[in-house]
């Protein structure tokens, strides 16, 4: 059963303003964002699930482009389709078009100004505790096994200590997790759930 274009237009409206809300409101990026995503697309509205949020992260970290556009757009996409994840797209971007114009257009005039030198080394100090937070609820979430835990501290330690590009990491990451589902097993199990 098709929905109603007044539905549709809801939807996306809703959409749009969410979105928008989340863009305008979010410092940091990436990571940073999981929080609020989590709070307001999972929790609040039940959009996705919290478990479902964190694929469309570790997908949107892995594919070209900000995580956070690139969730928003899954989400959109998910809600209404093609049209809802344009919607969703245009809804996290918007915010910061607006704001960066501005600020660009004046940057030159008050860059130097020391309360503002001042005012944006507060910001930092606000992200990284927002990537902090973030990192954590993301690992506690994320790493659930012990082998989840090993992958965890072998990914770290290639990239802090031996300055392995992440995009390595990320390949051979899924490669193992391919190998890993098929040795146990788990594709003849899904398989044999499709044919009951």
């Amino acid at each position: 059963m098709k929905s109603s274009p007044d539905g549709l237009l809801s939807r996306l409206l809703n959409l749009f303003a969410a979105f928008f809300k989340i863009g305008a409101c979010t410092f940091g990026g990436g990571i940073a964002m999981l929080p609020i995503l989590d709070r307001e697309l999972a929790q609040k509205r039940h959009w996705v699930e919290s478990d479902e949020l964190l694929d469309y992260f570790a997908i949107g970290q892995s594919t070209p482009g900000i995580i956070a556009v690139n969730v928003a757009t899954f989400v959109g996409y998910k809600r209404a389709g093609i049209i809802g994840g344009i919607v969703g797209t245009l809804g996290i971007v918007t915010p910061s078009i607006i704001i960066i114009t501005i600020i660009a257009s004046f940057i030159s005039n008050f860059s130097d100004i020391l309360w503002v030198q001042k005012a944006l080394l507060g910001i930092n100090v606000s992200v990284a505790a927002l990537l902090t937070y973030a990192v954590y609820n993301f690992a506690k979430k994320s790493v659930k096994t012990v082998l989840a835990a090993a992958l965890f501290v072998l990914s770290f330690v290639l990239i802090f200590i031996f300055k392995v590009n992440t995009l390595f990491i990320i390949l051979g990451s899924c490669i193992l997790g391919v190998c890993i589902a098929g040795f146990r097993g788990d594709y003849r199990k899904d398989n044999e759930e499709h044919h009951d």
